[in-house]
């Protein structure tokens, strides 16, 4: 999620009433539109807030292979538990639904902002429907913390464009938001606070749509022989992640979708709205970046043992989510597990800066650009020494040119002693 607009979570608070109200809204389907009015003692609203959500959860199922599964909110949503606060006490919203799944969010506020602490969303494996052929049964909880800037207390804010928060194996997405916790008099206030997604410094790309993208799962027509329109090199975005105060993965790169189905097109992931997200590990790191445009990419290193018990990592899968910018549904996904690229030994880094070319599937590239990148032992926020590509190599050329230029030396040799040879016994005659 876009950090300075995610700070939305941070905006229900204290009251003594609430009423939650699900809205089917036709053209999002299938989640309903959640809206929620909290009033006080005096039956004045003191907080209002109306969204749609909906969660992309990966989960594993009994074959140990990964399947994507979406949940939605549909008309079974139940508020127990919400808990009302105030300058002292945290308020907490919380909303079950389906099949023993359900959200919530905690908030406090100061004298002139309010903000959110903790997200907390569990999904029930046992729902077979949603889940079918889960290994783990049960439920599952994902918690996350909202660390973003707060909001004026009288604000009212709106994010009609899709914003997304990501967590282990799980997407959260929201859309369609108009929201203001403490509200003045009862009156929601008309001054309006919008999301940065909602106010883009360029244009938005544009993304490909259900009919010319097909998913991983699906068969796969072949490519066309047209070639897609050409476009800029994307520019290079620097991400990182951090364990606790720790940075733990560092990656610099410039990424392009080449998308090959139907009519083909270039997208550049555009870093100034990209956030990166994911979990660090001792033998698995992954990092995914959310492009505010709808577009979810996500790269996952293993560490191996090499030759001479030495330790090397590379890049083992890839995914690739495309969502509609107008009610977050799944265009497409794809995904490759068995890549066994940017290959480095643990402690170094890897580097590449000419262009190289990832297939995801038959439809789906992925063009990097300046990569530079350790999923592994990051020391000081720093690179370590960097492994380069083969591309990027141009020492080898030296090698080469003095090899054939020996090679050629030699050939010259030979033929002139073979030439001098036969003058010299074309100067003697026969007794």
């Amino acid at each position: 999620m876009d950090p300075r607009s995610s700070s939305w979570f941070s905006s229900f608070s204290s009251s003594s009433l609430l009423v939650l109200l699900l809205l089917g809204t036709a053209g999002f389907f299938p989640s309903c539109a959640v809206e929620v009015e909290v009033k006080d003692a005096s039956n004045a609203t003191c907080l209002y807030a109306k969204w749609m959500m909906k969660f992309l959860i990966k989960y594993e199922t009994n074959s140990s292979d990964y399947r994507n599964t979406t949940l939605d909110l549909l008309s079974d949503v139940t508020h127990n538990g919400s808990v009302c606060g105030n300058d002292t006490q945290a308020a907490l919203l919380a909303v079950q639904f389906g099949e023993g799944h359900s959200w919530s969010v905690n908030f406090t506020k100061t004298n002139e902002t309010y903000q959110g602490d903790f997200i907390t969303f569990t999904y029930n494996t046992n729902d077979a429907a949603v889940f079918p052929d889960a290994k783990r049964k049960g439920p599952i909880t994902v918690v996350v913390k909202d660390i973003m800037g707060p909001v004026q207390l009288n604000d009212v804010f709106v994010c009609h464009s899709n914003e997304f928060l990501e967590a282990e194996n799980v997407t959260q997405i929201f859309w369609n938001l108009t929201m203001q916790p403490f509200v003045q008099n009862g009156t929601i206030s008309k001054k309006e606070s919008r999301c940065r997604a909602d106010t883009p410094t360029s244009a938005p790309t544009v993304l490909p749509t259900a009919a010319n993208v097909t998913t991983a799962s699906t068969t796969l027509s072949p490519a066309p022989t047209t070639a897609p329109t050409p476009v800029e090199n994307p520019d290079t975005g620097n991400y990182f992640l951090k364990n606790g105060n720790e940075t733990c993965l560092l990656a610099t790169v410039g990424l392009q979708l080449n998308i090959s189905q139907d009519k083909p097109r270039l997208i550049n992931i555009n870093p100034k709205t990209t956030h990166a997200d994911g979990a660090c590990g001792n033998t698995t790191a992954t990092l995914k970046l959310n492009d505010r445009n709808s577009t979810l990419i996500a790269f996952t290193f293993v560490v191996r043992n090499a030759s001479a018990g030495a330790q090397k990592y590379h890049l083992k899968e890839v995914n690739v989510t495309l969502l509609n910018s107008l009610n977050g549904s799944v265009i497409s996904t794809a995904d490759n597990n068995n890549f066994s690229k940017w290959d480095a030994f643990l402690g170094t880094s890897y580097m590449c800066r000419k262009e190289q070319t990832l297939e995801v599937n038959e439809v789906l590239q992925i063009h990097t650009f300046n990569l530079w990148i350790q999923p592994f032992l990051v020391k000081d926020n720093k690179f370590s020494a960097a492994q380069e590509c083969s591309l990027d190599d141009d020492n080898i050329l030296i090698p080469v040119v003095v090899g054939a230029a020996l090679a050629g030396l030699i050939a010259i040799i030979v033929v002139a002693y073979i030439i001098g040879r036969r003058k010299s016994y074309a100067g003697y005659q026969t007794l």
